[in-house]
């Protein structure tokens, strides 16, 4: 049985990161599917907030609660933890299906040159004559690169343009003006 959890409201900044997946073992761990194929932020955050799932099983608990992370770990395609509060199976399978949401304040700081893509989601894309070409829907991963999905305007119609996340194409990000300069025609 799931013991009593914390209730929380979630940050303002809360980004949503994984799901539980199942228990993994008898001792109250549990396996996670992170989003991200570097889940670095469900290894730096020692506080998880869950939401129940969105559909499918009836979730063991209500509203947003916060779970202390013991530990985290990469364990074959997906990653293990256990928690304060969270012993044994039945309690780590209760959690089954839950959505896991970190504070993104709590992500570790990027390398130079590196982003999050969350923090592209939102951003306008300019080319070098300033002309606007759209704004970033979405991310793609192709394997060997990265691909920014724009969604702009085109006879009045919303079209969608893409272009490689590479230094080749991509001259400058500013995400204090929230604005990525491109070297790409509008007619691309």
């Amino acid at each position: 049985m799931l013991p009593e959890l914390e209730p929380a409201k979630l940050p303002a900044d809360a980004i949503e990161v994984g799901r539980i997946a199942d228990a993994w073992g008898i001792k109250g761990w549990f396996k996670v599917v992170p989003y991200s194929a570097h889940p670095q932020a469900l290894f730096s955050s020692k506080r998880w907030f869950l939401l129940p799932p969105e559909r499918g099983r009836e979730p063991a608990f209500s509203g947003a609660v916060r779970l202390a992370i013991k530990e985290a770990r990469e364990h074959a395609d997906a990653v293990v933890a256990t928690a304060h509060d969270i012993d044994g199976r039945d309690a780590a399978e209760a959690l089954r299906g839950a959505r896991i949401f970190i504070a993104r304040s709590s992500f570790p700081t990027p390398a130079e040159d590196e982003y999050y893509w969350v923090d592209l989601i939102g951003l306008d894309i300019y080319n070098r004559q300033d002309e606007p070409l759209g704004t970033v829907r979405e991310l793609l991963s192709t394997g060997p690169q990265t691909v920014l999905v724009l969604e702009h305007l085109q006879h009045g119609k919303v079209c969608e343009r893409l272009i490689p996340f590479v230094s080749a194409y991509i001259d400058a990000v500013d995400l204090q003006a929230r604005r990525i300069r491109v070297d790409w025609q509008t007619d691309y």
